[in-house]
């Protein structure tokens, strides 16, 4: 059974991926409104992952017995005018998730929950990849700039994505 302490902040963590799902299909929606399918596919994968996140915080606090608390979720923005701003905005988003992930672990580690630390890994394993990728794409799209056709051929690229990491 969970404590106070880490049902509350897993209830947090579950606005957050929420939230997370949201701030992702905003991009998606915002560059297909632009003609950029393959990013707004990424950025639709993105989505989809962070809803699969939220929904294994749920079921994992089940699990455990507790009492799943859903909270209103805040409003995101809507518009990017660069592909390069919009990256940005998503490294640095992943840090956010990346910090609040690690505090979770603490705290689990605090409370002596090994149950829920053990659960935590693989989001700790995962945000290794979601920063990497996300430093990738800032890079390339630096490299291209403004080139007309360097982003159309990374648009065809990032569309290839058919996975979701868990």
């Amino acid at each position: 059974m969970l404590n106070q302490k880490m049902l509350e902040a897993l209830n947090t963590q579950i606005n957050k991926e929420y939230w997370s799902a949201y701030f992702y299909l905003s991009m998606s929606a915002n560059f297909a409104h632009k003609g950029l399918e393959g990013f707004a596919s990424w950025f639709e994968m993105q989505f989809k992952e962070e809803q699969l996140h939220a929904e294994m915080f749920v079921k994992y606090i089940v699990s455990r017995n507790g009492k799943i608390e859903l909270k209103p979720i805040d409003g995101v923005r809507q518009d990017w005018d660069t592909l390069l701003d919009a990256f940005e905005d998503t490294l640095s988003h992943e840090q956010k998730v990346t910090a609040s992930i690690n505090e979770l672990y603490t705290l689990a580690g605090k409370e002596k929950d090994y149950a829920t630390q053990s659960f935590l890994k693989r989001f700790i394993d995962e945000q290794i990849e979601e920063e990497e990728n996300a430093q990738l794409l800032i890079d390339k799209l630096k490299l291209i700039g403004d080139n007309g056709l360097g982003i159309y051929l990374l648009d065809k690229e990032v569309a290839t994505r058919k996975t979701i990491a868990v």
